[in-house]
Order: structure tokens, then C-alpha cells, then sequence
């Protein structure tokens, strides 16, 4: 199914969403990876406040290459989620609602992803020309020092995501595999 969505992510959305849905994102997301995650992880350990507030917002897992004259953002494919999974779940618990990324995730998330009512989606890795079309602007908020793992607000519009995970825990990578793949 195809949906248009407003972000931040609201509860009634996210609970319609299915595994394999088309999503169109228009709105404010953040952008966040690895060093960033990090930092944020530290960050809750000596109980600082968090440069952003997580409640029903989306992290989209890139670095964007720099941008050309006149475009907000380079390019802005997908990272590898898994990379991220460590952090996930305290950050899902905090009011996350949605990521945004590529490639599977661990049992761990998947759990945060149900008891949070939360939704995971992949972007088209190698698309990150296309995708950096829907990003109108793009602003550093926190973690400058960081270069391109700072994490930056977006604003998007009509942003092309797919559900993997939904609230529910349906995973389109394991159903995928079970529609049309067989043994012999």
C-alpha cells in the first residue's frame, strides 16, 4: 500500500503501517549515525539531556556528501542500521518512533520497535541522489565537530521510504524470503 505521512510520526500512522507499505514522508526528521549515536549513548549515561527531543521524531541513519551550489544537501543515501542497533533501543524507549536506514536489525531492536509502538524503514541504498531531492533543508544542530556524522534536521518532502518492521513486528525481510523463495 502507498501512504503520505506528516513527521513527527503520529501513533494512529504508525499503528496502520504494514510491512512492504510504500511511505511518503513530508516533514522534520533528524539525521544520525554512528559517532553521533555514540555520543548520544555517553551523553544518557551521565544523565545530560539529549541535543534533541526524541518524542514521535524519526533518525534517518546518513552522512550526506557536500552540497552542490544551490541544493541544501549532497548526496543522502541510507547507512547500515545494524550499525546503529546497540544504541536503538534505549533511544526507541526515550520516544523514538521511527528510523530510517538499510539492511536487517537485531532481535533486540525488533523488541523495542513492539513495545514502543515504533516503525522501522529502509531507504534505497545507492539512490542517495535521488533521495537527497526530497531533503529542502538541511540544518546542524548538534555535534558540528562531527562533520558529516553531525546530526542535522531535515526538512523533507514526499521522502520514499518502505516499511520493514512494522509496530506489530512484521519484518518484510523475513516474510520476503518465505513468499518467494523455496527450497528443493
Amino acid at each position: 500500500m502507498e501512504r503520505h505521512m506528516a513527521a513527527p510520526l503520529s501513533a494512529q500512522d504508525i499503528n496502520e503501517l504494514k510491512a512492504g507499505d510504500y511511505v511518503y514522508i513530508s516533514g522534520t526528521i533528524y539525521t544520525a549515525r554512528d559517532a553521533a549515536h555514540k555520543r548520544m549513548d555517553e551523553a544518557l549515561k551521565h544523565g545530560e539531556n539529549l541535543p534533541l527531543d526524541l518524542e514521535n521524531n524519526i533518525i534517518y541513519y546518513m552522512g550526506p556528501s557536500p552540497a552542490r551550489d544551490g541544493r541544501p544537501i549532497g548526496s543522502a543515501g541510507p547507512t547500515t542500521a545494524s550499525r546503529m542497533d546497540k544504541y536503538a533501543p534505549a533511544l526507541l524507549d526515550l520516544g523514538l518512533k521511527g528510523m530510517i536506514g538499510k539492511g536487517k536489525r537485531s532481535d533486540s531492536v525488533k523488541e523495542a520497535i513492539i513495545r514502543n509502538g515504533a516503525v522501522y524503514f529502509a531507504a534505497v541504498g545507492g539512490a542517495g541522489a535521488l533521495l537527497a531531492q526530497s531533503i529542502k533543508s538541511s540544518e546542524v544542530i548538534a555535534y558540528d565537530d562531527l562533520g558529516t556524522e553531525a546530526i542535522r534536521k531535515l526538512e523533507v518532502e514526499n521522502f520514499p521510504v518502505i516499511v520493514v518492521i512494522d509496530a506489530e513486528g512484521r519484518d518484510l525481510y523475513q516474510s520476503a524470503i518465505k513468499e518467494f523463495c523455496t527450497l528443493k
